[in-house]
């Protein structure tokens, strides 16, 4: 397979791809084409159709299609001028082709997500965890393939897990030098953080924001979904339930970013600070991985409010 990664100027390319989406448009001068995104598993392209001839064939946005295109630049960045298209025939493609994938092992990085469930010694809140990451089996399968946002930070098949155990990392670093720390509320809500994401945003291969995703956020979604599992555990503590809730509540930090708290104890801050700061190295670490750029400066990046550079020696 062709990989849109691999893909050269100059090139001509016959190849199967995903359409992830599809505009129709209007030239200057009145002529319609339609305006595309392709996607397999290592990134997104855009495409253009300039001339509706007999070749392109009826297709519809999230379809699988076989192109004939030529590769360009437009302004810094590949995009196809696609000539002949039709539908793909089932049979014709892998799935799992199109669909973007953690480069770490998934299996792994659950295992290791496992350490962290077994270190909470608190049995309220080891009962809580082991209810959704050891004994909900349709709940592990869906985490450990689900992506942890649509378009930024960890926007692949396993993201969400990546993402998740890289925050507890972080916190594991925070509970050693911070004695003051409650490392099983912290440890428990760094856990439960991003759970919502699995009902905020659809499955691959096509990642869009759901009703509910809509309607009320991960961030809400996370706290009921837990809220709810809390009320299945006779004599769980009011305010241990209360200080989970907050963490996972706060974790965005400030109201405009879409925390309905701002954190008020030191395990919400200290969850805070490591969702952001994976976050933000993460979507930097993406952008220097896959920017077409060649000099080292990449440009302004609003995420950022910075122009930003690489770093080469």
């Amino acid at each position: 397979m062709r990989y849109i990664v691999d893909l050269k100027e100059g090139e001509q390319v016959q190849e199967h791809y995903l359409c992830i989406n599809k505009q129709v448009l209007k030239t200057r001068a009145g002529k319609t084409y339609y305006s595309l995104k392709l996607q397999d598993k290592t990134g997104v392209v855009d495409a253009k159709i300039w001339d509706l001839n007999d070749g392109i064939n009826d297709f519809n946005e999230h379809e699988y299609i076989k192109i004939d295109a030529l590769v360009i630049t437009f302004q810094n960045s590949i995009q196809l001028n696609i000539r002949r298209l039709r539908k793909s025939s089932e049979g014709e493609y892998d799935p799992k082709e199109y669909i973007p994938v953690s480069n770490r092992d998934i299996n792994e990085m659950y295992n290791e997500l496992l350490t962290f469930v077994e270190d909470i010694d608190n049995k309220y809140l080891s009962t809580l965890v082991k209810k959704f990451f050891v004994e909900d089996r349709e709940f592990i399968k869906t985490f450990k393939d689900h992506t942890a946002a649509k378009t930024m930070h960890h926007s692949y098949l396993g993201g969400l897990l990546e993402h998740t155990l890289c925050v507890l990392n972080m916190c594991k670093f925070f509970a050693d030098n911070y004695k003051v720390i409650n490392k099983d509320i912290l440890y428990t809500s760094a856990l439960f953080h991003d759970i919502g994401k699995i009902k905020e945003l659809s499955k691959f291969p096509i990642i869009e924001y759901t009703d509910p995703g809509q309607l009320l956020g991960h961030i809400m979604i996370s706290t009921e979904w837990v809220s709810d599992r809390i009320k299945e555990i006779p004599g769980f503590p009011e305010d241990l339930a209360y200080m989970v809730k907050h963490c996972i509540l706060a974790h965005h930090g400030e109201l405009e970013y879409g925390s309905p708290k701002k954190p008020q104890t030191i395990e919400a801050l200290a969850l805070h600070f490591a969702d952001n700061c994976d976050a933000k190295l993460r979507t930097f670490s993406d952008l220097i991985e896959t920017s077409d750029v060649e000099d080292n400066w990449l440009g302004w990046q609003r995420i950022f409010d910075s122009n930003v550079r690489r770093t080469r020696y």
